[in-house]
């Protein structure tokens, strides 16, 4: 029974891969998630945000103070903490620390929306040691002046930036409002992305009815999620040859498989993992290992893509055709 997998050009173990969360940002749980199997994991991320305000603020001080003391330049270091509680320095230590921690690949994660402060960072998240490199693209398009061409040029230049920085292995992290998905992620591995990680998921507030103020909890993704994210995959598989990730969604073994029958090279999860705590991966492999024993499945290769839009018998199930159908049928209760 062979579950290894090949995503970013780094051979899985398997094709779990526990995403970018608060759970990876502390050296047991990334001991834990190896313990319990997983192929690969991300750290959270580290904002594009973060890496400028801390130039900014070191900038400052260095003006302010080079003059009286040019030997002060060197005490000056950014202590701007992130969400996960991490400045630059400190994300780049857990990088260090957690390759050393654990064999399977370690990929780090830059979440912004322009390329400001990128390709510096992404150069020192090299030199500490990351396997590979995740580019989350986050960005809600509110100037109603700003075309999808402008923001898709935008992460054209900025992932060909990154690309062209760095020998790692780079994946686009992508939301799924953009024009046209297929030609976009063409045109980045055409710059030179070697993977896509499907799909970002917007944060879209709630509005609190009693006390009349906008809400911004954080919901953890439903497998009912899946869909969008597993359209597009069997779509692009074996079409494309960058790296197919799929994220969202995923809360159980029968997730697993249907992004694997899609045609994905690896499946990512973060809800279930918050959920059920880092021990569930033993649970997620060992159901993957199970699922395809019984079906009498040798390898991932058997039937990663079964079920993709290259090989369906009616490729129409992926079209217009079968909107019309499914709409149709529908039977109203």
């Amino acid at each position: 029974m062979a579950l290894t997998t090949n995503y970013l050009g780094l051979k899985l173990k398997n094709p779990l891969i526990a995403s970018a969360s608060s759970l990876n940002s502390r050296l047991d749980n990334i001991r834990r998630l190896e313990d319990a199997g997983v192929g690969a994991i991300v750290l959270p991320s580290v904002f594009q945000e973060q890496i400028e305000a801390e130039a900014d603020e070191v900038s400052c001080r260095v003006d302010a103070y080079a003059e009286s003391s040019p030997e002060a330049q060197s005490y000056f270091s950014g202590a701007i903490a992130n969400p996960y509680g991490m400045g630059p320095d400190s994300y780049l230590n857990l990088v260090r620390r957690a390759r050393a921690a654990v064999g399977v690949p370690v990929i780090a994660s830059l979440n912004g929306s322009s390329r400001a402060g990128w390709t510096d960072f992404a150069r020192l998240i090299e030199q500490a040691g990351a396997s590979a490199l995740e580019l989350n693209m986050y960005h809600v398009p509110t100037d109603l002046l700003e075309s999808g061409q402008v923001i898709e040029a935008r992460y054209s230049e900025i992932v060909e930036a990154v690309c062209g920085t760095v020998a790692l292995p780079v994946a686009v992290k992508l939301t799924p409002y953009l024009s046209s998905i297929g030609h976009f992620a063409e045109q980045l591995v055409g710059r030179g992305a070697a993977g896509l990680v499907l799909f970002n998921r917007l944060l879209e507030p709630d509005i609190d009815l009693l006390r009349m103020k906008l809400t911004d909890r954080l919901d953890l993704s439903e497998p009912e999620e899946m869909r969008l994210p597993m359209l597009w995959i069997a779509i692009l598989s074996g079409r494309t040859k960058a790296s197919l990730a799929a994220s969202t969604g995923v809360s159980d073994v029968d997730g697993v498989v249907k992004y694997l029958l899609a045609g994905a090279d690896a499946v990512m999860t973060t809800s279930a993992l918050l959920r059920h705590g880092v021990g569930y991966m033993s649970t997620l492999v060992d159901g993957l290992r199970t699922w395809m024993e019984e079906r009498e499945i040798a390898s991932l290769d058997d039937m990663r893509g079964m079920m993709s839009w290259l090989r369906s018998r009616d490729q129409s199930v992926y079209s217009r055709a079968n909107y019309i159908r499914i709409l149709g049928h529908y039977a109203a209760p």
